[in-house]
Formats: C-alpha cells, sequence, structure tokens
C-alpha cells in the first residue's frame, strides 16, 4: 500500500490476473441483467463518456434531474443485481469500515473516455470511505484537494489496482484524464471498467 495523500491509499496489484479474471466474469453476469447505460448531465442533458450499471441495494444514475442514487436501473425498471462476493471482499479487506457498502457503481470506459474533476458527495455517510477497483486498460488518474483549484497529482491505474479515498480525502476533487490504450489484455476489447464501492445511507 502507498499512501498518495493523507486518507489516500494507493493498492498496486491488489486483484492478481486470476482475480481479475473472475471479477470480470462476475461483472459480466451484472451487466446482463443490469445493461450498461449512458448517463446524461443534469440540465443541459450532454451524455457522459463513460457508460455505466450499478450493483447492490442502491445505483447512482445521473440525468436531467439530477444526480441521485435509486434503488431500480432507469431503463429496464428493474432491482439492481446483488453485488458479487468478491465485491464485497474487497470492501471487507480495505475499507476498515463496519457496516457493508450500498451500491458498486460500475464505469466503463472505452478508448478515448475520460472523466472531469468532481467530488463524491452525493452520500449520507461521508464517514465511510469510498473504494475503487480497477480493471483492463490503464488509466491516468488524476487527484486534487476539497477546493477545485487546489494543485493536482496523477498516478497511473493499472488492471488490479485498488485506491481508497477515506478520512481527509474523501472529498477530495478527483478525475481519469485518459486511457493507455493496448495496455491490458484482459478486456479483448479494450477499454477499462471501474468499480467504486460507496456506503450511501448513514447505518441505523
Amino acid at each position: 500500500m502507498i499512501t498518495l495523500a493523507p486518507g489516500l491509499v494507493y493498492y498496486p496489484d491488489y486483484l492478481d490476473r486470476a482475480a481479475q479474471g473472475l471479477l470480470l466474469a462476475e461483472i459480466r453476469a451484472v451487466t446482463r441483467a443490469a445493461p450498461l447505460f449512458t448517463p446524461r448531465m443534469p440540465r443541459t442533458g450532454k451524455p457522459f463518456s463513460v457508460r455505466m450499471t450499478n450493483c447492490g441495494p442502491l445505483g447512482w444514475v445521473s440525468d436531467r434531474d439530477g444526480y441521485r442514487y435509486q434503488p431500480a436501473h432507469p431503463e429496464t425498471g428493474e432491482p439492481w443485481p446483488a453485488m458479487p462476493e468478491q465485491v464485497l471482499r474487497a470492501w471487507e479487506e480495505l475499507s476498515a469500515y463496519p457496516h457493508p457498502p450500498d451500491a458498486c457503481l460500475i464505469n466503463f470506459y472505452e478508448p478515448g473516455a475520460r472523466m472531469g474533476m468532481h467530488q463524491d458527495k452525493d452520500e449520507e455517510a461521508f464517514e465511510a470511505p469510498v473504494v475503487s477497483l480497477s480493471l483492463g486498460d490503464t488509466a491516468l488518474f488524476r487527484y486534487g484537494g476539497l477546493d477545485r483549484r487546489d494543485p493536482t497529482r496523477s498516478v497511473r491505474l493499472n488492471s488490479g489496482d485498488a485506491i481508497v479515498f477515506g478520512g481527509p480525502a474523501r472529498l477530495i476533487h478527483h478525475g481519469i484524464d485518459r486511457l493507455m490504450a493496448g495496455s491490458s489484455s484482459l478486456l479483448p476489447g479494450g477499454g477499462r471498467l471501474n468499480l467504486t464501492l460507496r456506503k450511501v445511507e448513514k447505518p441505523l
């Protein structure tokens, strides 16, 4: 583990190649039940450059009405599928938080996709960290501070890497600048999957 900033911890090679393959198979099962969809920006309706889906009791969505968590897929109306055991195990091993996650957001980055600098702040339980797992092509991950104007740094997230935002880093700005196409053979067609585990609601 490498501490990139207070509360921001990087775990290179957290998942070995066999574990990555198993997780990929589990995520494919999730996407068969809850197909990838294209989110849109609030108000403008501009499409994101990533496609996404979710698993777990709640899923994060974005459309003209805003950002939110909801219990059903926005297109099929079906409940999100359950989180795979491997995903829950990663939360248990990395989060140091006593309650299970409510949501696992799955972002699929095709070559050329990116994610602008943003904060994960649509949750209630800010005391819980965010756990992120990477599969597929290497991504240039950029992170800054609590203020959008704070200086930024970058680290390459490879297939199998994990990163955790907690404590003073829970609300830092972060994003994906670009992918290194062809850097991984895990996804036959290329691209990157990012799984983000979150505790949304405050535990009772």
